[in-house]
Order: C-alpha cells, then sequence, then structure tokens
C-alpha cells in the first residue's frame, strides 16, 4: 500500500484507538485530548443531571481537580532543575516534555480518605530518551521523590502526536496521506491541525521484521499516527511509525 487508503467510515478497528491526552503510563485515563473531562449523571428516571461543581480540592481517591492539576504541575516544573536546560521536548525545545499528570497512588496503611494527596507528573527526555516522574504531595506542596527509567513508553500525548503527523506529513512517506486528503476535502494538507489525531506507541520488538530505521523503536519514543479528516473519513496511515526521538519516518508493513 503506497499511501494511506481512504477509508469509506470508521471501521472497528479505528473506532477502537483512542488516546486520552491525560493518559497515565500504564494504561488510559478518564480523559480527552483538551484534558479532563467529566459525564454528566443519569438520574433514576431516565433525565441527565448536570455532574457537580468541582471543587479546589478532590477527596480521597477523587480524580485530581483542574486546580489540583496546575498547581502539581507547577510545583513539578520550578523543581525540575538542569533539567529546563539539559532536557528537549518532542519539538527540539529546551525543557522536558510533559505527557501526564495523575492522582498518585496512596502509600502505607492509611485509608485513602486519611493520607495526603499526591500527584504523579511524567515527563520525557527526548534528549536522554528518559521516563521522569516527579510525585508531588498537594498538602505539602512539595516534591516527594523523582525517578527515572529508560526503555518505558508511556502513552503520546496530543502534542506529540501532532508532531508525528508533521514529521510524516513533511516525510516522502507521507505523499498518500496527502493525496487522500486532497480527495476527500479537495484542499492541500497544510499541517496537523487539518486533522484528528489519535495514534499509539510502536516499538520494535513487537514485530518480527522491523526495518532498520525504526529497529530503536523502543529504547526510542515512536508513534504510529491514526488520521482522520475533520468532519470526514479515516486515512489508514497505520503502514508508518515516526520515531520522535530520530526525528525519521519509516515504513512498518
Amino acid at each position: 500500500m503506497a499511501g494511506g487508503a481512504l477509508a469509506v467510515a470508521a471501521t472497528a478497528t479505528m473506532v477502537a484507538v483512542t488516546l486520552p491526552d491525560r493518559a497515565g503510563a500504564e494504561g488510559p485515563e478518564r480523559s480527552t485530548a483538551a484534558g479532563s473531562t467529566r459525564q454528566d449523571a443519569v438520574a433514576p428516571n431516565g433525565t441527565v443531571e448536570d455532574a457537580p461543581a468541582e471543587g479546589a480540592e478532590g477527596i480521597g481517591s477523587d480524580p485530581l481537580t483542574d486546580a489540583e492539576t496546575e498547581r502539581a504541575e507547577k510545583i513539578a516544573l520550578n523543581s525540575t532543575g538542569s533539567l529546563r536546560s539539559s532536557a528537549r521536548d518532542v519539538e527540539g525545545d529546551r525543557g522536558p516534555q510533559r505527557l501526564s499528570t495523575n492522582l498518585g497512588e496512596n502509600e502505607g496503611d492509611e485509608s485513602a480518605a486519611d493520607e495526603a494527596r499526591r500527584a504523579d507528573i511524567i515527563y520525557y527526555d527526548y534528549e536522554k530518551d528518559t521516563v521522569i516522574t516527579k510525585t508531588v504531595n498537594l498538602e505539602s506542596g512539595k516534591v516527594e521523590s523523582t525517578t527515572s527509567s529508560r526503555n518505558v513508553q508511556p502513552p503520546a500525548n496530543k502534542e506529540e502526536l501532532s508532531e508525528a503527523a508533521r514529521l510524516l506529513i513533511a516525510d516522502e512517506h507521507g505523499k498518500g496521506l496527502k493525496e487522500d486528503y486532497k480527495k476527500a476535502t479537495g484542499k492541500a494538507l497544510t499541517g496537523p491541525g487539518d486533522l484528528d489525531l489519535s495514534g499509539f506507541i510502536f516499538r520494535g520488538e513487537t514485530r518480527k521484521h522491523v526495518p532498520s530505521d525504526l529497529k530503536e523503536c523502543g529504547a526510542h519514543r515512536c508513534v504510529q499516527v491514526v488520521a482522520k479528516v475533520k468532519n470526514g473519513p479515516w486515512i489508514d496511515t497505520r503502514a508508518f511509525a515516526v520515531d520522535l526521538s530520530a526525528r525519521r519516518v519509516g515504513r512498518v508493513g
């Protein structure tokens, strides 16, 4: 398949592929690319009621509120120290790439209601291909711990998906994507903003045969993009993977 063949409608495979912005390191979270979401409650009589107003602070194992998330991210960022100058984000700019902010797990034997709430802020340093997790105690306002891991690949966030799509569009492998977009809309594909994007991490060890330009995927951060024309059909781009660490595109099938 030379390019991305237009899909007439969203197939079951595509519908199953979702990638929220605030997905955690090991699995998805109830969120969207625009941030955390809350579903309206359904009353016993079947009518829909508005979700209760979100307070400044949650209780126990409640999801992080917007205020808690903002505060935790500010505390973590202020504690990055040398990372601000030594690390690189997905676009190559200074500072680590923030991937997600999640409610931290409780420690010890205390109940969730009694223990201080914590937030785990997960970053990716593209300079060293390292995942960095900072745990913030929301009660004390301090970073309790910082851990670093290699060869770990949390789900990609919206900034990474956008950069992966931009690299694909600019690459020779993106020719079919651009042609299919033109057929669907009558317009030229100018950038990631023209598409609705989702995707998933690609690891080389999951395939029996991997092209040489994608063999480092797993140690490198690599993404397969799933593209959709806004208010239009899917475009199948699963034959390609983008190595965000090396900033190159390879064919996987």
